[in-house]
């Protein structure tokens, strides 16, 4: 087998094969014995009729058809393997010559990775936002855990911000009571957002037995979109009670004896929210400069694939679960179409300039993948898909995606060298070291590629 490579451009190239005849005879053997086992003749038994018959009956030509689509995978990956190409999905191939004895050639078309030189990014430098937790964000998390060991007690009184009361409602459209426009002993707290639009202002200021009525647009349901004319019934009123702030709350909402043990670990949990964060917003505006710096030419045919599985994925699955269409969903975000096409493409042509790049910087850089590092990547993605680690492994296996984790979990490493490399200082001009943040670093770099390269739209 003779094969040449034409490169069309930075991401495209020909293949030019030939192939002498003798070394289909393996492929004309099995179109053989595949016919053989296909048709009958009369005088001869299944499976044991002669060549030259079946080229009598048959054809040659239905032969060396069989057998020349048997070859070309195998012929094809040859010539890819021995121009060492890197190719990107599946190739458009022309047969140009088939000399019946003689030879078979052919030409195969197909995108490949470009070959992209990696700057020097020790010169990358980024602001990030500081770590600053003051009393205030303390006190805010102590009333949040505050208001979950609230209770509630039936008042006699008009219902205010913050109380809790329990409603019957009924939602009309044009006149008519809605199918699923009825409701009894809903309970909501006043203030909470929960509901519909509208009903805050309603119910405050009813006593029980008050009744109200407002429109609203309905957010779901049967006549979703529309305006409707909801009666509201309050049944009854509760006010909430919260808890002293005392020694004896710490006992009862913690592990702690005392309140001030309490706030020093509240503080001590948000410094280190606040510092996840932080180095999360290193990780982003690290890539997004390193990206900077680098000209990626992209496939065409790759960048509409990936657009197409952006779209599909969004209408049919994000937004499926949410019971909104695209349509609506545009609606509610203030888009128009050509933005949402636009977006898109943008968000295709970083996710799959990520992906080069850093793949890129992967084998400059020699970065593996151990056991351990798999596994601890594995078991995160399946909380994330709230599968169990043995559910998802099994998918993950049957599904043939092993090599996309380990890429997954190598381009974190190397985002996370790249980020090691750069200058990060804070908002108070303070430099911050992320070498040894935690050892857990190429993993939670792994996090921000991911968000990188998947781009999820409905958040």
């Amino acid at each position: 087998m003779k094969s040449a490579v034409e490169t069309l451009n930075p991401t495209r190239v020909r293949l030019t094969v030939e192939v002498p005849f003798e070394e289909l005879k393996a492929s004309l053997d099995a179109a053989y014995k595949k016919i053989n086992q296909q048709v009958t003749v009369k005088g001869f038994r299944k499976g044991k009729i002669p060549a030259r018959v079946i080229d009598q009956r048959f054809g040659r030509g239905a032969v060396l058809e069989e057998a020349v689509n048997d070859a070309l995978p195998k012929f094809y990956t040859e010539a890819v393997n021995e121009a060492e190409l890197n190719p990107l999905g599946q190739p458009e191939v022309d047969i140009t010559e088939l000399k019946d004895g003689e030879l078979l050639a052919f030409t195969a078309e197909v995108d490949v990775r470009p070959e992209i030189e990696i700057p020097d990014f020790s010169g990358i430098e980024v602001e990030v936002d500081a770590v600053e937790v003051t009393d205030e964000d303390v006190e805010k998390s102590v009333e949040q855990l505050r208001s979950r060991f609230a209770s509630t007690k039936d008042v006699e009184r008009a219902a205010a911000e913050g109380d809790v009361v329990t409603i019957d409602l009924e939602a009309k459209v044009e006149g008519e009571v809605l199918p699923d426009g009825v409701a009894s002993d809903v309970s909501y707290t006043i203030g909470s957002g929960e509901l519909l639009d509208g009903i805050d202002e309603a119910v405050k200021g009813l006593e029980a037995g008050g009744e109200a009525t407002f429109t609203s647009q309905l957010k779901g349901g049967s006549a979703e979109g529309k305006d409707a004319e909801v009666t509201v019934k309050v049944s009854k009123v509760s006010a909430r009670e919260l808890p002293e702030l005392d020694d004896e709350f710490a006992q009862m909402a913690s592990e702690f004896d005392t309140l001030e043990e309490l706030k020093a670990d509240s503080r001590k949990r948000l410094e280190n929210m606040k510092q996840y964060d932080q180095a999360t917003q290193a990780q982003e505006r690290v890539l997004e400069k390193l990206l900077e710096l680098v000209e990626v030419p992209i496939p065409e045919k790759l960048l509409e694939d990936e657009i197409n599985t952006r779209k599909h994925n969004l209408e049919h699955h994000q937004l499926g679960q949410m019971g909104l269409t695209l349509e609506k969903y545009l609606e509610f975000q203030g888009k128009t179409v050509e933005e949402f096409d636009a977006e898109t493409k943008e968000q295709a042509v970083k996710g799959i300039k990520t992906q080069f790049v850093l793949d890129a910087l992967v084998n400059k850089e020699k970065l593996g993948v151990n056991q351990e590092e798999l596994t601890e990547h594995l078991m995160r993605r399946a909380a994330s898909s709230g599968m169990s680690p043995d559910q998802f492994a099994q998918a993950v296996v049957e599904g043939g995606q092993v090599p996309m984790l380990v890429g997954e979990v190598a381009r974190g490493k190397a985002l996370a060298v790249v980020v090691e490399a750069a200058k990060v200082v804070d908002t108070n001009g303070e430099v911050i070291d992320l070498s040894d943040e935690d050892e857990d670093a190429a993993e939670a770099a792994a996090e921000t590629v991911e968000a990188a390269v998947e781009g999820d739209e409905a958040k």
